[in-house]
């Protein structure tokens, strides 16, 4: 079981390499970090799992993030429209992202970041993505082709910036004007 101390924070050198395309067949190692990715994503949306294992909540994992360079992350998201995107991707690739952009008002968070950042993150509002996922009942490689918008596209996009060694974090901007915030947040 993933806990927060197996996640490699922020400075560790492996957060900045490109991750390494996943060879089929999948080894049974492969397999179980893709269940153990999930489990930790599920898990931290549990709030009796969290007070338990001492977890900080999230909606995506990369293998990067426990320190194996593969091109695999996990999310359990939903959208405003509750509908839940639960993957285990890999080798996924964007294939086509719209024009517009937009950001979460309130900035990203990355559980391999322990400091406060300020700034927004830019966007793609909506993304077009193909590769494979594991199937976590059957463990069989399926392929997807797939359109994501809105929160689970970011979501995807920081995730996807993982295998490619980028944080979240060198990508912060005080505004951005040709971007829409994503939802308003409520003043309090």
């Amino acid at each position: 079981m993933i806990l927060m101390r197996h996640i490699i924070r922020e400075g560790h050198p492996s957060l900045t390499k490109v991750s390494e395309p996943i060879q089929f067949p999948m080894t049974k190692a492969e397999i179980n970090l893709a269940h153990d990715l999930m489990e930790y994503v599920k898990n931290s949306q549990d709030e009796a799992m969290v007070r338990k294992y001492k977890l900080r909540p999230s909606v995506g994992l990369a293998a990067v993030q426990v320190n194996v360079l593969k091109r695999m992350f996990a999310i359990h998201v939903h959208d405003f429209d509750d509908k839940l995107y639960s993957y285990v991707f890999i080798n996924p690739v964007i294939v086509k992202h719209s024009a517009e952009t937009t950001y979460l008002p309130g900035g990203e968070g990355c559980l391999s970041v322990d400091r406060e950042t300020n700034g927004l993150t830019p966007r793609y509002f909506q993304i077009e993505v193909k590769g494979f996922i594991l199937n976590l009942e059957t463990d069989q490689v399926e392929p997807i082709h797939t359109t994501l918008k809105g929160y689970p596209a970011i979501v995807f996009q920081h995730e996807y910036d993982h295998l490619d060694g980028i944080m979240f974090t060198t990508k912060l901007y005080p505004t951005l004007p040709k971007a829409f915030p994503l939802f308003e947040l409520e003043e309090e």
